[in-house]
């Protein structure tokens, strides 16, 4: 795998270890794309580091176990603010 490719998935999923965030949000952090990031730290990372793919795949779990409770948390914000106008 090239060099570059590896400095790129190890610091994404570094990122997304530390803070937890979701795939979404490290690639906005990274300005790159959701498609990169996921395949990223879902594939290419289990051959360059197994043990924080390890630590990624629990923060992934986690994030897609609470996506339901996000996304009614967005829409009922989102319609607060339209009441509020």
């Amino acid at each position: 795998m090239w060099e570059y490719i590896e400095e790129r998935v190890r610091k994404c999923a570094e990122y997304i270890v530390t803070t937890g965030c979701t795939v979404r949000a490290c690639s906005a952090h990274f300005s790159i794309s959701k498609s990169t990031v996921h395949k990223d730290v879902t594939e290419r990372l289990l051959y360059i580091d197994e043990d924080l793919y390890e630590q990624v795949r629990r923060v992934l779990n986690f994030n897609l176990s609470e996506r339901h409770i996000r996304g009614g948390i967005a829409t009922q914000k989102k319609y607060n603010q339209k009441s509020e106008k």
